[in-house]
């Protein structure tokens, strides 16, 4: 596995966790991508001062203003996108942005279930449906007919807690409406897959490991996964990807994992 090799990339979720490691791992790589776009819910705020900062130094680091569970603010993140990419569309659309709680069978909530699917479920629907013309037009602007990350893909950002088969770690917590919208979001990620497949656009949903951020961790139990190995790993194994993977669930260190 080499190094992911692309020319625009857009990350939800950027301004803390999985998705500032997804940012600073990208901005570092040997062949930084031309254009990284880093969205999140308040841009100028005291959540995202990590990021302006990295944006001070990386000319080619845009930061976007995007909610997640609002179609105007998904439309006019994809506009100004477009704007800024002309002709080359996007090559690599990663839907991180997510939340989670820990619910039981028993306090579980009409709210709560629909909160999570919000974000973590329709968020990532809404997203792709309104990148698809760039992503579209980056695929079409790529030479060869096989698929990859280069040329144009969604990655969707799951979870092993979404597995039916395995249920991971039931035994720290039930986390039914997480787990609930991440076996939802793969079930996209399948559809996407065999939808995108004839515009030429990869599909993945990956488990990022039980990572040791804000959402991660708590006060019993420490996370075994660092932010920069789940990130580095993640990074490594979309490198690598290509036909045979669309449509696939995998860990960050590219295990496939049963759904």
């Amino acid at each position: 596995m080499g190094e992911l090799r692309v020319r625009s990339v857009l990350v939800t979720g950027a301004n803390r966790g999985i998705g500032l490691g997804l940012v600073r791992h990208l901005l570092g790589l040997p062949n930084p991508p031309e254009w990284v776009f880093a969205a999140c819910r308040d841009p100028k705020g005291q959540r995202a001062q990590e990021l302006q900062n990295l944006a001070s130094k990386h000319p080619n680091l845009v930061i976007v203003p995007l909610e997640v569970t609002e179609p105007a603010s998904i439309k006019a993140a994809a506009a100004s996108v477009g704007e800024r990419l002309k002709d080359s569309g996007l090559n690599l659309l990663i839907n991180n942005a997510a939340i989670g709680n820990n619910s039981s069978l028993d306090n579980v909530t009409q709210e709560d279930l629909a909160q999570m699917y919000a974000t973590n479920t329709i968020g990532p629907l809404l997203l792709s449906q309104a990148f698809l013309p760039l992503l579209k037009k980056a695929a079409q602007g790529s030479p060869g007919s096989g698929l990859s990350c280069s040329k144009a893909a969604i990655i969707n950002m799951s979870s092993y807690a979404g597995s039916i088969q395995d249920v991971y770690v039931w035994e720290y917590g039930q986390a039914i409406s997480y787990r609930c919208s991440k076996a939802a979001l793969n079930m996209l990620t399948k559809c996407q897959s065999l939808g995108y497949r004839e515009h030429g656009i990869l599909c993945a949903a990956f488990h990022p490991g039980w990572v040791q951020t804000d959402m991660g961790s708590s006060a019993e139990v420490k996370a075994p996964v660092t932010v920069d190995e789940s990130v580095g790993g993640m990074l490594k194994v979309m490198s690598s990807l290509s036909e045979k993977d669309t449509g696939t669930f995998l860990d960050w260190e590219g295990k496939v994992l049963p759904w």
